[in-house]
This record gives C-alpha cells, structure tokens and sequence, in this order.
C-alpha cells in the first residue's frame, strides 16, 4: 500500500527500507541534495513516515513489499540490518543497486559469523564460542573464569539480547531457557573495559573510503547516551589503530555507504591500552549523530552519497569538540509540552540543536539527540556537561544542576 508518490523531477530515487529516526534523518538529507527518497514504513504516524512524501505501508519481512518499495529505486538501503538476505537477493537477480549487500549485511546480522570472519582477517576479538548447550556455556564459564558475555547471535539492540550470568547455575539455566526458544547463542569474554569508542568510515561500491574521527561513547544500562568527537584523552596511537580499523573492515567486508566499527578500548596483559571489536552497524549510527552539526559532511548525507557510488564529502569537523547527548524518555513524561522545553533548552543554550523524532514518549525510548559544538577555548568536560543538561531537562523539565532563569 503507498501513500503520495512526490519526486523531485530527474532525480534519483533512493529507497530506505525502515521507519525510524535514522530513516527520517536520512530523507531530511535526501531533501537537501536533490534526491527523492521513498520509506518502507509500517505505519503512517512512523517517524521517517511523517516527513517522507512517498510512503510504502508494509513489512519488511514481507517478500511482495520489499519488492514494491525497492521498484524504480537508483539505490535501495536501510536503516536497520534485518531484511532477510534473500529478499535482497532477489532485488540484485532483478538488476536493482541494493547497498549495503547481503554479502556484507550477514555480518552485521550475526554476531558469530562477524566474530569468525574479524578473527580470520586478524581484527581484535575477544575470546569467543558458539553456545548450543549448557554444557557449552559451563566449560566456557570456567575458561574465562566466570568472565562472561552471553549474546544472541541476532537481533538485539540498546541493551537487549544482552546478558552476564555471574555463576554457572545462572548461565546454565539462563542458555537452557533461551535455547528452547530457539535463540542462537554465543558467548565471548567480557573485557576490562576502559570507555567505550566508534571508528566510522563511509565507502562507495567504487572502494572509495572517507572516515570521521574516532569518537568516546557513553553506555547506561545498554543505552549509549552520549558521543563525543572526537575521543577526548585517548592515546593517538589508539585513535589512528581504530580508523584504521575501521577502513580495512569496510575494505575487506565489501561494506558499502556508513558503517560503524563499536569498540572497546581495555589493557592488554602487561596494561598498556588496546581495542576490541565490539560490534558492526552497517547504516548511520547513534554515535554518528554528532557530525549533523560538528562536521562538512554529516553521516547521513555521506550515506547517501556512498549509496549511489557519488564523491565522498569531506569529514573535516567544525569545532574542536563536538557532544550528542540523547534524549531518552524518563520513567514519567512531564506535564510541560516537549516543544515548551526545547524553548527553555535554547533560551539558556542558543547554540543547542535539537534533534527531535517525532516519537511519543516511553521510558528510555530514544525520542530525540542535542549536538552542540564547543566554543573557543571550551572544554570537552566543560560541553559534555552543557550538552548533558540540555538533554535532561528535556527529559525531565528540570535543570539537574537546580538552575534558575
């Protein structure tokens, strides 16, 4: 089922598969260079379906709606890695330019085929184990020494799919469980984890590769809550290994448009400061957002132009550093209209830009994002603070360091 069918005359057609806040995003950059973009959306109200004039009601694990939304497309993309891979085959047997390609997708669609091919291409992993038994996760318990991290090998996001039994028991019966819901599982040590970091780089299906700087991500509770670029106090050697990375993982995957490298920064044994892979994104990302306001080029419109095989932009940021903090729906929603609280962010923070999803509220739901570059002279401590503040009050309605106007 469609609804509207507006293109802007001669331009390219570029399909996003998925509604939310990074499809949205990714038509507000369409807009802006030109191009016409049409969303696979399963509701009207969704939030790329509110701002997209060409809208395809459907589901994308139906086979017939993929292939309505993909149909005169230049290019068809994503905003999430769950089409089924053979529905994407499909498209490319039909002649249409589907990017990223299945034969990338797999190994952000599973996390131990990612782990498998990462440690074939020499990438840093931690110590890994497919889990199909409890027998499985009791030897690998006492291997690591109750070290463990038990994954779902698909699926899985902000926390979700996700679990850290602390005795044997617990991960024995907490495998048993999931298995017999037919959860793939898997299981890698859990590191010493020093912060948390993101090598993003963009890449055309020509090879053609541009990279942002390596930035700092913040986790609470699965959720990452804040980005900043780039990574304050972070060793130089550390940072260029990451972006290095980063690229020879899009090289070597075949990852065409944005892909996100998650890592882990920890000590090796004799504690000097190393990276872990954590996890692939082969889309835009929350730890992307940052380049909106910070950057030439943003990560959405990079996507877009690496998804149609056009020159890259330039990553070159615009301040010395740039924080997104995101807006996180509290266990209450306020009296105080959301748009009555972004008019108090902006009379204490005019520089704040404030990215909002068109989301209704629910606890912890990404509804929105705050970029804010810093001034000169500022530092990142000093704007991760403001860029922190910005975001609760408009979560809360209240100044968490009690101030007045």
């Amino acid at each position: 089922m469609s609804r509207g069918s507006a293109h802007a005359p001669g331009a390219p057609l570029v399909t996003i598969i998925g509604d939310g806040q990074l499809a949205r995003m990714m038509q507000h950059a369409a807009v802006e260079l030109g191009l016409s973009a049409r969303v696979l959306a399963s509701t009207p109200d969704a939030s790329a379906a509110q701002v997209s004039a060409d809208v395809v009601l459907g589901d994308y694990t139906n086979r017939d709606h993929v292939q309505e939304v993909s149909r005169d497309a230049a290019a068809v993309t994503f905003d999430h890695e769950h089409v089924p891979n053979e529905f994407l085959d499909d498209l490319i047997n039909a002649g249409l330019n589907v990017q990223p390609q299945p034969s990338a997708l797999i190994h952000a669609q599973d996390k131990l085929v990612m782990r498998k091919k990462l440690r074939e291409l020499g990438a840093p992993v931690p110590p890994f184990l497919e889990i199909t038994s409890a027998q499985d996760i009791e030897g690998f318990f006492e291997a690591t020494k109750g070290a463990v991290c038990l994954k779902a090998r698909r699926g899985g996001y902000d926390g979700k799919g996700v679990w850290f039994p602390e005795t044997v028991a617990e991960a024995k019966d907490l495998v048993t469980d999931l298995l017999a819901k037919d959860v793939p599982l898997m299981a890698e040590m859990k590191v010493q984890l020093v912060r948390e970091l993101s090598a993003m780089v963009a890449r055309t299906p020509g090879g053609k590769i541009a990279s942002w700087p390596v930035v700092e991500s913040v986790q609470e509770n699965g959720i990452c809550v804040e980005a900043v670029a780039p990574a304050p106090e972070t060793e130089s050697a550390i940072l260029h290994e990451a972006e290095e990375l980063a690229r020879m993982v899009a090289r070597e995957l075949g990852v065409t448009g944005v892909l996100a490298v998650e890592l882990f920064e920890t000590v090796d044994e004799v504690g000097q400061p190393t990276i872990i892979v954590n996890e692939l994104a082969m889309r835009p990302h929350n730890t992307g957002h940052w380049t909106q306001d910070g950057c030439v080029t943003s990560q959405f419109e990079q996507h877009l132009r690496a998804v149609l095989d056009r020159p890259l932009g330039r990553t070159t940021p615009l301040a010395e550093y740039t924080v997104m903090a995101n807006v996180l729906g509290g266990e209450h929603d306020p009296q105080m209209p959301m748009r009555q609280r972004m008019d108090v962010v902006w009379a204490r923070f005019p520089q704040a830009k404030i990215h909002m999803y068109g989301k209704d509220w629910r606890p912890h739901r990404k509804i929105g994002h705050v970029n804010m570059t810093s001034a000169p002279g500022q530092t990142a401590t000093e704007l991760r603070r403001e860029a922190r503040l910005a975001a609760q009050f408009l979560v809360s309605a209240q100044w968490a360091d009690g101030w007045v106007a």
